[in-house]
């Protein structure tokens, strides 16, 4: 089978490590969204989980119709409804996309009033203002995560739709107050292998680049259909009121391109990020993205090449991929943690968008149950860490609905793994955990030694280089044509004579 084999930059996070300082939202709002029109826009956010995220509820594409189904053994984009002319009649009015109640009305404060109030007996304050009217704000009823540090909160965590086919037991383990336990899941655009806001655009404005793979949109051709703000189930598409076009995180490609990491990542206060490259075959992008919901990760899996396969270096290199590119993708993070290990997991594949960006899913205490025939007292830890991993205080079920289109078994998988790595340097540290003990945990995993040193190397001790594996896009080796055009000629998903049937076709 021909390949045709392409280069990917993707992220990957680590959410047991995240603490929630938001560091990555502020430092990508004051390079990319301090202008006017993008003031309510977070290329990067932090979201509480449970809870409605941003905008809210983003996740319930029964209201937002975003991303992508299959119907007849088609792929066709949810926000189609019946035929391309029904679908072109409500061009100008689109009732799936979110209002700026579900962002925020983007505020400051009259910091000036707390100068310049004449003298008196109270002590003056500063009232919030719209940065969109100017007029103050009588009552700020939403903010950006807004939810934060709510986990328990009902009106924020019971609105999770990840709740979604959980038991009442379950859910009591992350919304309950005296039970209460929540995580941060930080996002930015997944630069998706079939980005559903490319097939949306009437204008052809949005576009996947050849030679990195960021989904960029053409501000010289963009018409503001805002097509791809419904389209995209992430919600990662802003509309410019000010502008009149729409914008997106561009993965830091200014700072890509000369080898230096994102800003998100680049400012990480946990150093929960690392940024690789990625082979994959986009030849299987289409058969990928129609697996039923419990084999997509799997498929992911599959779609993506063995950098160090001689076939596949070789395809690379015929595909135009450098050198140094190739040699970033042996020395990858972003391909260890997802394809190797397995332990990293995409963000609601069932959305069929082949996202790629990646997360490890968290680990979390084991809820302990007070037993009546010990005093009421709670049981001591105990030391079968395997067989504890159902009684997290973050259920399997939550955490699979989150990353796993609802396969638990390569989330438990990925936990499992995790718990081996501890196991091995409890043994090695402390010495309280027998070396049988850490035997049977490997075999049940299937990692080796050298493994549980890897893993353990990049999640805790990794260097500046180690986390961050870009390669710099050398542009005075390739023909000088524009990026989209490339992308078009080497017959893209999306642009490409190809493929043009399979996306284009939407318009």
């Amino acid at each position: 089978m021909v390949m045709d084999i392409r280069a990917q930059l993707s992220m990957s996070f680590n959410l047991d490590k995240c603490i929630g300082c938001h560091t990555c939202s502020i430092s990508c709002k004051n390079i990319w969204t301090t202008r006017q029109g993008a003031e309510y826009m977070w290329w990067n956010n932090v979201e509480t989980k449970p809870g409605a995220g941003y905008p809210l509820t983003w996740e319930d594409q029964e209201r937002y119709r975003g991303g992508w189904e299959v119907s007849d053994g088609n792929l066709r984009l949810k926000l189609i409804k019946g035929n391309k002319l029904r679908t072109l009649a409500s061009i100008f009015f689109q009732p799936n996309l979110p209002t700026i109640d579900d962002y925020y009305e983007p505020f400051t404060y009259d910091y000036q009033n707390l100068f310049n109030a004449p003298a008196g007996d109270d002590q003056p304050v500063a009232r919030p203002k719209s940065l969109i009217t100017g007029e103050f704000m009588e009552k700020i009823n939403l903010g950006p995560n807004w939810d934060d540090d709510f986990g328990g909160s009902p009106l924020y965590a019971s609105n999770d739709p990840n709740l979604k086919g959980l038991s009442d037991s379950q859910k009591e383990m992350l919304t309950k107050f005296h039970k209460l336990f929540y995580f941060y899941v930080p996002r930015i655009c997944n630069h998706c292998l079939n980005p559903a806001c490319v097939a949306s655009c009437p204008s052809g404005a949005i576009y996947k680049r050849g030679e990195d793979g960021i989904v960029l949109i053409d501000q010289d051709t963009c018409r503001a259909w805002r097509f791809c703000v419904s389209a995209c189930p992430y919600k990662k598409p802003y509309y410019n009121w000010a502008t009149g076009k729409s914008e997106k995180c561009i993965f830091c490609y200014p700072r890509t391109e000369t080898g230096q990491p994102n800003a998100c990542a680049h400012s990480c206060v946990g150093r929960i990020r690392t940024v690789g490259v990625i082979l994959y075959d986009a030849e299987r992008i289409e058969e990928t993205a129609k697996l039923p919901d419990d084999k997509l990760v799997d498929g992911m899996r599959d779609i993506i090449l063995d950098p160090f396969d001689p076939k596949v270096i070789e395809a690379a290199k015929k595909a135009g991929i450098d050198e140094n590119w190739i040699a970033a993708a042996q020395n990858s993070p972003a391909y260890n943690l997802f394809k190797k290990w397995r332990i990293s997991l995409p963000h609601h594949p069932e959305f069929r968008t082949v996202p790629m960006n990646f997360y490890v899913p968290p680990l979390s205490p084991i809820l302990h149950q007070a037993k009546a025939d010990r005093g009421g007292t709670f049981d001591p830890e105990s030391t079968g860490f395997f067989n504890e991993i159902d009684k997290m205080r973050i259920p399997v079920k939550f955490l699979a609905n989150l990353m796993s289109a609802g396969n638990e078994r390569v989330v438990v998988e990925s936990l499992k793994k995790q718990m081996a790595v501890r196991i091995y340097w409890r043994r090695k540290r402390v010495g309280d955990i027998s070396e049988s003990e850490v035997k049977k945990a490997l075999d049940q995993t299937g990692l080796t030694l050298q493994d549980v040193e890897d893993i353990y190397r990049l999640n805790s001790l990794a260097t500046y280089k180690e986390r961050f594996v870009i390669s710099e896009t050398h542009r005075e080796s390739k023909t000088t044509v524009d990026p989209r055009m490339m992308y078009e000629k080497r017959g893209t998903i999306g642009f490409g004579a190809k493929k043009k049937e399979f996306i284009g076709r939407q318009w």
